[in-house]
């Protein structure tokens, strides 16, 4: 089977807890947007490998641990000897924000001209999250990804923190500049109308696929998700939840539509992708990503808890 290669940070979420004397504090867990959906592709059963560099100290091993124990290879994960980044949580109404300490540690141990072979089996390469925007990762991944797309079909999810983002306009045109090498993009409605900026939504969507992108997957929370193909556009109702949080919910949708078009072997039929196919894959990550949300934390779904 053809492998997906996973290509972001890979940190530790501090997730906001309340302790039984009722004082407020803050428990590790392993996360990361790419890392999540590295996570639940291995356990959906996908054949994924991730690549990263991850920190050799114990939360370094404890991302390594978790990998392995979700059948994720890491045949291509490098390591660090800089610290682990980390993400605050800060949950209001089940919703998640972020703070992120991520200069000086790991998520940016690259050189100016490290690059990265492309891997053997590799069909399937996905980028995204705050690697995208690192001082020394931001470059290194753009770099690689458009290396990749000469090759091999791209999954960009940019799962915008505006929070992290210094300069929104240098960051717009850097999304632009890569939209011409990606396959399939992912955005939340609220990822595409900070990305269109002063454009309308349309209008950017139109501009996405005037670069050559071929599908376009609108994630709208409790209203479902849109997907946009040249020739198709369908919309496909979320899945009920009782939602706890919505940590990882995103990254678990990416990881069953990524799942679903490898089982059917699809990487290479993008443009005439039909619409059954296209809402089998939409409905497995809705399906995924609903369990995810109805438990603490990225804690992605197994492939027998789908049914």
């Amino acid at each position: 089977m053809p492998v997906i290669l996973c290509c972001g940070e890979a940190l530790i979420d501090m997730l906001p807890m309340e302790a039984a004397d009722g004082r407020l504090g803050f428990a590790p867990a392993v996360g990361g947007s790419v890392f999540n959906t590295a996570v639940a592709l291995g356990r959906l059963g996908a054949q994924v490998s991730f690549h990263s560099k991850v920190a050799t100290d114990g939360l370094g091993e404890q991302l390594r641990g978790a990998l392995l124990d979700s059948h994720v290879n890491l045949d291509h994960l490098k390591r660090s000897k800089l610290p682990t980044p980390l993400a605050m949580v800060h949950l209001k109404d089940g919703h998640a924000s972020y703070q992120f300490y991520d200069e000086g540690t790991a998520a940016q141990d690259f050189t100016d001209d490290e690059t990265l072979p492309i891997p053997n089996k590799v069909h399937m390469a996905f980028f995204g999250g705050i690697s995208l925007l690192g001082s020394k990762s931001g470059p290194y991944y753009q770099r690689i990804l458009t290396e990749m797309a000469q090759h091999v079909p791209v999954m960009l999810d940019p799962n915008i923190r505006p929070s992290f983002i210094a300069n929104e306009s240098a960051y717009r045109r850097e999304l632009d500049a890569l939209f011409p090498h990606v396959s399939i993009l992912k955005v939340s409605d609220e990822d595409l109308a900070w990305i269109a900026g002063l454009k309308s939504v349309d209008e950017k969507i139109q501009e996405i696929f005037d670069f050559g992108t071929k599908l376009i997957l609108i994630t709208k929370g409790g209203n479902g998700v849109e997907a946009i193909g040249r020739h198709v556009r369908i919309n496909v109702p979320a899945a009920p939840a009782d939602v706890v949080d919505t940590v990882g919910a995103g990254d678990t949708f990416t990881a069953g539509f990524l799942s679903a078009l490898q089982e059917d072997d699809l990487f290479g039929s993008l443009l005439t992708i039909s619409e059954e196919q296209l809402a089998r894959a939409v409905q497995l990550g809705a399906h995924a990503a609903a369990i995810t949300v109805s438990r603490h934390g990225a804690n992605p779904p197994w492939r027998e808890e789908l049914g």
